[in-house]
């Protein structure tokens, strides 16, 4: 679903600023919500979500605010009513770990870069 701004935001060059879109969400147990950026927004005007996807969990009853950073040169204006961001709600998996070691693998540690490609 899209995210509307339901104020007008500046956004100085290099600086994050929350944009407010007004709504709440009560996301089922099991389920996560996630912030994503509009690809036009990020093409034609450097906006990005430093944090992308945000992430929005079940227990969170706050309103929904978009962490959005200007990477252009000059200010942007998010207008009242501006599409602003999009978001999904997916199922995930709840995990617990256990301590203890880990098993082997062909990779190893191996980390940044270990697959081959440069």
């Amino acid at each position: 679903m899209d995210l509307y701004s339901v104020e007008d935001v500046r956004l100085e060059p290099g600086v994050p600023g929350l944009v407010p879109t007004g709504l709440r969400v009560e996301i089922p147990p099991g389920h996560e919500a996630q912030v994503r950026m509009r690809s036009g927004l990020a093409l034609k005007h450097a906006l990005i979500l430093p944090n992308s996807p945000g992430t929005i969990d079940p227990g969170y009853r706050g309103e929904v605010k978009v962490i959005v950073l200007n990477l252009g040169r000059e200010a942007y204006t998010v207008k009242r009513g501006e599409r602003i961001a999009q978001m999904v709600v997916a199922r995930y998996e709840a995990v617990l770990w256990d301590e203890g070691n880990v098993g082997e693998t062909r990779r190893g540690e191996g980390g940044f870069g270990s697959t081959g490609k440069e």
